[in-house]
């Protein structure tokens, strides 16, 4: 992980098209803003986490759904 110390006003540029600014410090609270392209996906790392567990939920659900609905082979009647 980078560690970078940034004043008020100060910014970071991350692939030469996403600008992280530090807009506000307030007691232990740091107010962000961010410029970015409009086809960029930004999320807070907790709905990060909760949208790729529930997309590992699905992803399960859909394999499962998958073996039920498969067709068998047919019996063999010896």
């Amino acid at each position: 992980m980078l560690y970078l110390t940034r004043k008020i006003g100060e910014s970071v540029v991350i692939n030469s098209d996403i600008e992280v600014t530090v807009i506000e410090v307030r007691g232990r609270s740091v107010r962000l803003g961010f410029n970015f392209p409009s086809n960029a996906s930004v999320l807070r790392r907790e709905i990060f986490e909760r949208v790729q567990a529930e997309n590992r939920e699905a992803a399960d659900a859909a394999s499962v759904l998958e073996e039920l609905t498969a067709p068998k082979p047919p019996e063999n009647k010896d």
